[in-house]
């Protein structure tokens, strides 16, 4: 049955190859962005802002108007700021929380009468193995992504008796200009501070890492699994996909939390 959906941060990386693959299905996909010219062809663009409330009612009440329902929500806009928890202006630490949180949870509540009248749905949410386990000088961004996590599960018990699936997308290293922009904000908030050393490391080493295909999981390869999840009839509540995604999860329950701190700090001051 050809589905509506709607797909938020679809200009690039995950977002955008997500879009392009369930609308290759047959779908009719709408793809949210702030840069609609970027959405891939055969995606209707939907020019929103995840921050901005009415941006959000107004695109949801286009796809009401013009198509009925919405059968599927991924909620993949997101935005990240490496730093010292010190360090980052609060202003960029409420920033991550209005795009990753707050603003994912605004679309949510607009799109969720409409499922429950429709009598189903399924909404997908692009967590991170960082909602699952603390990454050195991510705390902001983790304080986000582990939001999303427990949000994730109460929503999931609420809408159960209206035939309403939620998911959980936890990626591991996945290669977009994400993990670059991050770091190039962890280099910037720790010039001149305490933090300044370590921190340079780490952002020289995200840098890299995400400069270089070969170390990091392909955003198709996530793609793939939100499509998966998309088809499946009786989807899963989490699905970890990309480089390390299982092993971090795993390790950092096992693990007493000294020894995943210092784990982290080694390999966050380790030199690539």
């Amino acid at each position: 049955m050809q589905r509506i959906i709607l797909v938020t941060g679809a200009s690039s990386g995950i977002g955008a190859a997500t879009a392009r693959a369930l609308a290759g299905q047959g779908n009719i996909v709408y793809g949210a962005a702030r840069r609609v010219e970027l959405i891939p062809e055969g995606v209707f663009p939907l020019r929103m802002d995840v921050t901005d409330e009415a941006s959000i009612h107004s695109c949801v009440d286009r796809i009401i108007r013009e198509k009925g329902r919405i059968d599927i929500l991924v909620n993949n806009a997101g935005y990240g700021y490496f730093g010292a928890i010190e360090n980052v202006p609060m202003e960029e630490a409420r920033r991550q929380l209005e795009v990753n949180v707050f603003g994912l949870a605004e679309l949510t509540r607009a799109v969720l009468p409409h499922m429950r009248e429709q009598g189903g749905g399924h909404i997908i949410n692009i967590a991170s193995v960082a909602g699952r386990a603390v990454m050195y000088f991510g705390g902001w961004y983790n304080v986000s992504k582990f939001a999303v996590e427990a949000f994730s599960d109460a929503l999931r018990m609420e809408v159960r008796p209206f035939g309403i699936k939620v998911s959980i997308i936890e990626p591991g290293g996945i290669h977009t200009d994400w993990g670059i922009i991050a770091a190039k904000h962890l280099a910037e908030s720790s010039e001149g501070t305490p933090y300044a050393k370590d921190g340079g490391v780490m952002a020289a080493n995200m840098t890299k890492g995400y400069s270089a295909k070969h170390f990091l999981t392909d955003p198709d390869a996530v793609s793939r699994t939100i499509v998966r999840a998309c088809n499946s009839r009786r989807p899963r509540t989490r699905y970890k996909t990309g480089l390390g995604a299982r092993a971090i999860v795993f390790f950092h329950s096992l693990l007493p939390d000294r020894w995943w701190d210092a784990i982290a700090r080694f390999l966050g001051k380790k030199k690539l």
